[in-house]
């Protein structure tokens, strides 16, 4: 997880994704990569810059007034990136951050991140359905964390310092939820500390007793020493997710998802998008293939 891409529109959402990110890379000995997408007039004849501020192509259209719109977009643009540049180095001394604008939809402009730069974890910044328009819907992350091929983290409140004390990791604990193990010890290894909590939602009281044995034989078979086993009723699971987050004041929710219909509940990808635009604590979806 050495090479974490934090895309940003400069709001306060990404802005968190963004100080997670920095922090996050100075605990693991990564770097990060910070991507801002503007979308130009389509006859303005500029596509990407990467690496230190002041390496952008000038535009060079047809229209002298869209030349100079652009020039005066992309000098506010490497303004911004400045400054970020500099909170990085105050927050965290010595993390690497390399910054990428492309013109292009966000969409587009990560599709080509992941074909040219080795990407490990993406780091959003989330926002719920009814926030202003920014250039980060909700659904702006809900489809990344469908469609990513690496790990997305979701951040959608400020983190004062990103030290996971409380791991909340939902499932219905099936055998197909023991794929996803190796990615739980993997960040069970980065924070050490952290208590796991495993939580199994369910729709009626009904369903506690057997909820409660299918925690304690994942745990058993995967030879978990240290956890808390927490059931809690629900109508949906992301509703139930994210009231166990805010009561036991969770600092990182593990959530795996795959796109794929007919399989577990909690593993189908909306409940992992709702829940990763909604929660309080990050987010951190990954596909199971």
């Amino acid at each position: 997880m050495k090479n974490i891409l934090v895309p940003t529109d400069f709001s306060a959402e990404s802005h968190h994704a963004f100080e997670v990110a920095v922090r996050l890379a100075a605990r693991i000995g990564g770097r990060v990569l910070l991507l801002h997408a503007i979308e130009l007039p389509e006859t303005a004849n500029f596509s990407t810059y990467g690496g230190p501020v002041g390496g952008t192509e000038l535009p060079n259209s047809s229209d002298p007034m869209e030349d100079v719109f652009v020039i005066k977009l992309l000098q506010a643009t490497k303004t911004r990136l400045h400054r970020l540049l500099a909170e990085a180095a105050a927050l965290a001394p010595g993390v690497p951050v390399q910054e990428f604008v492309q013109a292009a939809r966000l969409s587009e402009a990560l599709a080509s991140m992941f074909t040219h730069q080795t990407i490990d974890l993406v780091v959003i910044g989330a926002q719920g359905h009814t926030a202003a328009e920014h250039f980060f819907f909700g659904s702006n992350t809900e489809r990344l964390v469908r469609t990513a091929p690496c790990p997305v983290l979701a951040v959608k409140h400020p983190v004062e310092a990103f030290e996971v004390q409380r791991l909340v990791f939902p499932s219905d604990f099936s055998a197909e939820a023991d794929r996803a193990v190796s990615e739980l010890r993997r960040v069970q290894a980065l924070f050490p500390e952290a208590v796991l909590h495993l939580l199994n939602v369910v729709a009626s009281a009904g369903q506690e007793e057997a909820a409660r044995e299918k925690i304690t034989a994942f745990a058993s078979r995967h030879q978990l020493r240290s956890y808390e086993a927490a059931v809690t009723l629900a109508d949906r699971p992301s509703e139930g997710i994210t009231r166990y987050a805010y009561q036991v004041q969770a600092d990182l929710v593990l959530l795996p998802t795959h796109g794929r219909t007919g399989l577990s509940r909690f593993l189908q990808a909306s409940i992992a998008e709702n829940v990763a635009t909604h929660a309080f604590p990050p987010v951190l979806t990954f596909q199971l293939n």
